[in-house]
């Protein structure tokens, strides 16, 4: 009885401190944010930190884009239309598919060519970022901003083109001149994946010199659709000075301010759960950033900017900035690349890894080695867990074998229940008697949970957030293993015609983990109180609808680790004599 009741208390509370771990305590540690540099322009905050140049501490006028609008202002528009009302630079890239819109010179239009709505290839292609006016636009836009009397570009700026398309081998320089004596150029390019370079140039031919600040910035409209779970950030996020602040979309609406930092490097950006767009300054160069949120009408807005140190144009001269742009997908070995290419500092935190990254990353990364060599991300999850079942093949075999002899001793533990039924002390000095001179100890069989659950969690991890999952076909009806089993019992697996509540949602795959994990309880030793008893003969049923609405991956990784276990048990009780129905009693 007392092995049971560790067991459920070394369940119990390993879920809860995880549980609260996650909820609370998930957010790493980030400098001490900078006071607020607010200054009032039509009384608006303003939108971009300040920047010191030659020892005074100017008020730099708004970023372009993150001052409030009137409602009157805005016109939503179709994508298509507000797509089809300026003139466009077409980006034609192996993997992603949008333009460049001539007005502001903003990157405002990105649909990623590998990843569709749905299984079906022919379904649409995912969006990532649509042009202002639009539904929930969402955009990124560069510019300069720090000059008194001076014309900069802004989002309403129209620009001229040296070329109609952007493509991985050719770049494409968009001009302005401001009539002022100030030519500016903003040069984009793209490599074969996500990842943009920008670069922007002033040529100064006023006749003085000119500071200017760079500014790059991401703006949001509407606050997009969320999984909801407490285990995956959505929202903004940042790496400042090598460590990670993730903000809520929610949270950012109570900063009526906003939230300003200063880095030196890092990157700043909104993710979503698969998808990511994120603003890379130079990595060497102090920056001020931005959480940003504020209302346009009804609409909300939430913006991601930085601001960069002062750069002198001297006259008859030229000055640049050059930053970088992802805007893409979140494949592991695509951000581990990138931030070894260009020193990108804590870039995979750009996947919410948790507070088990230290084995949640290893085990995506063994995913994916499997996935090399087998071809399915199923079948690599079956290998995995085969391998880790021999790591912990040592410490399970000692605590099957404890469990094994706590199950011979059954007889004997029935006996002094009948003889001292009435006496409860005296039954339990008995109890630890018989297990003491039987060197058996009932709280070891709780340790194959306590090992799984790291894993088990680790496992959830990478199934709930790596993109590499995102239907990825397992055999038969399983052709997403990021999504729970798509069949039902309560529908007779499709012969009936029906749409059953969502409670009453039960896959194959879960039925077959619940089948799994009864067979699994009956071998083990029973616990003596009946109530008890039958409260475990539950568990599995209770399981088999929480999981069922888990991801399928994850519920064949426990249909499959259950098997090996019971057949791990089964081979240890047999050599120690326990057969036929007292293995199951």
């Amino acid at each position: 009885m007392n092995d049971q009741k560790n067991m459920i208390l070394a369940i119990a509370l390993s879920v809860a401190i995880l549980v609260l771990f996650e909820t609370f305590f998930n957010t790493s540690s980030v400098p001490p944010e900078q006071a607020q540099q607010q200054a009032q322009q039509a009384g608006q905050p303003q939108a971009t930190p300040g920047a010191p140049a030659n020892g005074v501490t100017p008020q730099a006028p708004a970023v372009p884009g993150s001052a409030p609008v009137s409602s009157d202002v805005m016109i939503e528009q179709s994508r298509k239309a507000a797509l089809a009302s300026v003139d466009r630079v077409r980006i034609d890239a192996p993997r992603l598919h949008g333009s460049i819109s001539l007005k502001g010179g903003i990157l405002d239009d990105l649909t990623l060519i590998d990843y569709h709505k749905t299984v079906d290839q022919t379904s649409p292609e995912i969006v990532l970022l649509s042009p202002r006016g639009a539904v929930d636009a969402y955009f990124a836009g560069y510019g300069w901003t720090g000059a008194e009397g001076v014309a900069l570009p802004g989002l309403d700026t129209e620009w001229t083109t040296d070329s109609k398309t952007l493509t991985a081998d050719s770049p494409v320089t968009l001009t302005w001149d401001n009539g002022q004596g100030l030519i500016f150029k903003r040069t984009f390019s793209i490599d074969r994946n996500y990842m943009f370079k920008v670069e922007q140039t002033v040529e100064n031919n006023s006749g003085e010199a000119k500071t200017l600040y760079p500014y790059g910035l991401l703006s949001r409209y509407g606050t997009p659709e969320t999984t909801g779970f407490y285990i995956l950030h959505e929202g903004l996020l940042g790496v400042f000075d090598g460590q990670l602040k993730e903000v809520d979309y929610d949270d950012l609406k109570e900063e009526k301010a906003g939230i300003s930092g200063e880095s030196t490097g890092g990157w700043i950006g909104i993710t979503d759960k698969y998808w990511l767009a994120t603003l890379i300054p130079n990595q060497s160069e102090k920056v001020q950033t931005r959480f940003l949120h504020r209302k346009e009408g009804v609409v909300d807005v939430f913006q991601t900017d930085f601001l960069g140190s002062p750069i002198l144009i001297p006259a008859g001269g030229s000055a640049s900035s050059e930053t970088h742009m992802f805007a893409g997908a979140k494949e592991v070995h695509l951000l581990d690349r990138y931030s070894e290419q260009l020193g990108i500092a804590n870039f995979d935190l750009a996947i919410d890894f948790g507070w088990f990254y230290f084995l949640t990353k290893p085990i995506f990364l063994a995913l994916l080695w499997l996935h090399g060599y087998v071809g399915n991300l199923g079948v690599s999850i079956l290998l995995l867990t085969v391998a880790i079942k021999l790591v912990f093949f040592p410490l399970a075999n000692k605590s099957y074998t404890s469990m094994s002899k706590m199950k011979k001793l059954q007889p004997d533990m029935v006996k002094l229940r009948e003889r001292y039924s009435e006496d409860k002390v005296k039954l339990n000095q008995e109890m630890m008697a018989l297990y003491k001179r039987e060197k058996v100890n009932p709280a070891s069989g709780c340790l194959p949970i306590l090992v799984q659950i790291p894993v088990f969690f680790a496992l959830y991890k990478v199934l709930f957030v790596t993109i590499e999952m995102r239907h990825a076909p397992f055999f038969g009806w399983i052709n997403d293993l990021s999504a729970p089993d798509p069949t039902n019992l309560f529908t007779l697996f499709g012969l009936i015609d029906w749409m059953p509540p969502d409670f009453m949602h039960l896959g194959v795959w879960p039925l077959i983990m619940g089948g799994s994990m009864y067979l699994q309880q009956k071998l083990n030793p029973q616990p003596a109180d009946p109530i008890q008893a039958k409260i475990f003969l539950f568990m599995p049923l209770f399981f088999m609808f929480l999981l069922a609405k888990f991801p399928a991956g994850l519920v064949i990784y426990w249909a499959w680790n259950n098997t090996l276990s019971i057949l791990q048990q089964w081979v240890i009780m047999r050599r120690m004599g326990i057969k036929g129905k007292q293995a199951l009693s």
